[in-house]
């Protein structure tokens, strides 16, 4: 008995004859599953697209009116105080020397209101 009949005998379905059929049977499935990563990687795009455009613009909150002087004088080029929460002053020292770094502004012309450890 032939391998193609026994495979035919066993319920296998149609066996290939031949090594061109094989190949043309892989090429065609590789064709369709890459088919199908084209179109689901189109249909990602455009729903990017959409939550993009659906997103809200964030609104500019007026900026509040400066306080009178605090009770505690200020050194020149400062910006007032700095509230430090769970956070040791040379760690935030470090952080904001950083923060100016990366900004390419002098550490004068910023204005840190508080600084939070998160755990």
């Amino acid at each position: 008995m032939m391998l193609s009949n026994l495979f035919l005998a066993a319920g296998a379905g149609d066996v290939l004859d031949s090594t061109a059929d094989a190949a043309l049977a892989a090429v065609t499935g590789y064709a369709v599953v890459f088919m199908g990563i084209v179109i689901l990687m189109v249909a990602m795009m455009i729903m990017s697209k959409l939550v993009m455009m659906c997103q809200r613009k964030p609104v500019q909150l007026e900026a509040p009116a400066p306080k009178a002087a605090a009770d505690a004088p200020t050194a020149p080029g400062s910006a007032g105080q700095l509230k430090l929460y769970n956070t040791d002053p040379k760690t935030a020292a470090m952080l904001m020397a950083i923060v100016a770094d990366k900004m390419g502004k002098p550490i004068n012309e910023l204005r840190f209101i508080s600084i939070k450890e998160v755990k």
